[in-house]
């Protein structure tokens, strides 16, 4: 994984989280609580999971165990 592929990936990530929010609170509207919030977790789960992925790779790379790539080598500087 290179870095731009790590960024794509943490705002897909984050969208997923915002989305399911939006879903819970549309759904909400129209079809009640417990219909919502089924709706909304496969979004928040997913978005969730990304994210603590994103996180744990993240650590890896600061301490130099799993280096995400520079797609760039000239800006390593």
């Amino acid at each position: 994984m290179d870095r731009s592929g790590f960024v794509k990936l943490s705002l897909i990530a984050f969208g997923l989280v915002i989305l399911s929010f939006f879903v819970r609170g549309f759904s909400q509207l129209a079809l009640g609580r417990d219909v919502a919030e089924l709706l909304q977790a496969p979004f928040a789960i997913v978005g969730f999971a990304l994210l603590v992925y994103l996180f744990v790779r993240a650590t890896l790379d600061a301490t130099g165990v799993w280096t995400v790539k520079n797609p760039d080598p000239e800006q390593d500087a």
